[in-house]
């Protein structure tokens, strides 16, 4: 009404015309990125020798880069402006979506890890064992289009994606058609996630818009699993619905089956999403925490990951070769995993001294026991803090969301850590515990800085800029890892001498 006043803006809200400039510089920053990928995306035709080619190499070298750094730096830019919330989970949903259509009718952009997966599907769709041998030896007709370090290594998917790709390969008719049911496939887990986002963070007492805004509009999600068709994407849409599923209906025998089934065929898709296990099993608990109520609903949620996991196996007729195709994902080595920056810092200073440790391996290996170790802690913490909180349904209100936040946000800590001590990183990556984090997390700046970094990683015809800053590279990380393990030692330090401190008497 005329004279009226206007609405106060709740707390962390953002005004509506911040919120739109937002919204149409991240559109600005989409269409250049869709417009750099014509122009010099992870195009079938483009030249690919014994190592990438660099887009700079490439007709209107300069200027595709050009667009691409401006067009990221805008869909960053607009999206870190939001980061505490957009200004409506329906204003989130509807940005995100607008972002997303010129990224989806663009070349694949970020890798080509798109053709590897048209090429597995398509040596399956002709009878050869993808986990068994690479492309390369599989004949696949659309070899050229694949980055040369993946052409002789088997696929490290596992059987459901295969069909998926082999489905791809045989309907599509063709790389091209191939290439958009592969994407399609993308979409579906992706809006599968912004389905289940709602209740998960309403579940776990996060603002719905937040969480939204923090997983869809991030420019991860549009660039590499969008436009590059990765299956990272499926993985999540999965994943997400399994714990919603727990979340919704905990401690049903009917629904922690579907549950584990969801969960297997995610853990089916990227081996990643196993590390979410142990955590889901603490969801699906119903009533007080204890071993004997664990283990009565865990049963249920485990026969249902391993109903998904031998089902996919049996029919896909590869049985459990999948799991050997894992250990070739680390043949890539770059200074943005940790460890591997770490062993490369090792091996400079060992040739300095005139001798050559190849300590990469044992770094990676050390990584690997820790992240075993960390997960074990977490989930160990999340027990103790669930027995701690009783039965919620016997607490008063403010508790009812304890139990999910509990669980989800230590999964989205293992999955953190996952992608930390990982032997490789690649952009994409990131998504893995943004999904959870979002929904989850009381402060997010920790989490969502390192993916807006992420999002520079990478150039649109597949260029990783870490393979052209090895050694600075490698420094910078590990500089980065000492001071944390620092920080981190001193802050833990204090903790525990503030709590062996005797209580001041009045």
């Amino acid at each position: 009404m005329p004279g009226s006043p206007r609405p106060r803006l709740r707390r962390g809200e953002p005004g509506r015309a911040p919120a739109a400039r937002a919204r149409y510089a991240g559109l600005a920053g989409a269409v250049l990125l869709a417009v750099a990928g014509y122009l010099g995306g992870a195009l079938p035709s483009a030249p690919l020798g014994a190592t990438p080619a660099t887009i700079w190499q490439g007709r209107n070298g300069p200027l595709v880069t050009g667009v691409w750094l401006v067009g990221t730096a805008l869909l960053v830019g607009a999206w870190w402006s939001l980061r505490r919330g957009a200004p409506s989970t329906g204003w989130a949903y509807r940005t995100a979506g607008l972002w997303a259509l010129p990224l989806l009718v663009t070349a694949p952009m970020g890798s080509r890890d798109v053709y590897s997966y048209a090429c597995q599907g398509w040596a399956y769709a002709h009878g050869v064992d993808p986990y068994a041998t690479g492309v390369a030896e599989a004949g696949c007709p659309w070899l050229d289009s694949v980055a040369p370090i993946w052409r002789d290594t088997p696929a490290p998917y596992g059987p459901t994606f295969v069909l998926l790709a082999a489905l791809a390969a045989v309907a599509g008719g063709g790389l091209t058609g191939t290439i958009v049911l592969l994407r399609l496939f993308a979409l579906a887990g992706t809006l599968l996630a912004a389905l289940c986002l709602p209740g998960l963070a309403r579940a776990a007492g996060v603002p719905t818009r937040r969480a939204a805004w923090l997983l869809l509009a991030c420019p991860l999600v549009g660039v590499h699993l969008l436009a590059g068709a990765h299956n990272d994407a499926v993985m999540l849409g999965l994943l997400l619905l399994g714990l919603l599923v727990l979340v919704r209906l905990p401690g049903r025998p009917g629904a922690l089956l579907v549950a584990g089934v969801l969960l297997g065929l995610a853990v089916a898709v990227k081996a990643t999403a196993v590390v979410v296990l142990p955590f889901a099993a603490l969801t699906a608990v119903h009533g007080r925490y204890t071993v004997r109520g664990m283990l009565r609903d865990g049963a249920w949620l485990a026969a249902g990951v391993l109903a998904a996991l031998v089902g996919g196996s049996l029919l896909s007729g590869l049985g459990p070769g999948w799991i050997g195709g894992l250990s070739r994902s680390g043949d890539s080595a770059q200074w943005t995993s940790p460890p591997t920056a770490v062993g490369f810092v090792i091996d400079y200073a060992g040739a300095l001294a005139g001798r050559d440790p190849d300590a990469v391996p044992v770094a990676r290996a050390v990584a690997l026991a820790l992240l075993a170790l960390l997960v074990v802690v977490l989930w160990w913490r999340a027990w103790t803090t669930l027995r701690g909180l009783g039965d919620v349904r016997q607490r008063v209100a403010r508790l009812a969301a304890g139990r999910p936040r509990v669980t989800l946000r230590a999964a989205g800590l293992a999955l953190a850590a996952t992608v930390v001590l990982a032997p490789v990183f690649h952009p994409w990556y990131a998504t893995w515990p943004l999904a959870l984090l979002a929904v989850t997390a009381a402060r997010t700046t920790w989490f969502v800085l390192p993916s807006a970094v992420a999002c520079f990683l990478t150039l649109p015809d597949g260029t990783n800029l870490a393979r052209f800053t090895k050694a600075p590279g490698a420094l910078a990380m590990t500089a980065l890892v000492l001071t944390l393990v620092i920080v981190l030692t001193v802050t833990l330090t204090r903790r525990r001498r503030a709590a062996r401190a005797p209580a001041p008497t009045p």
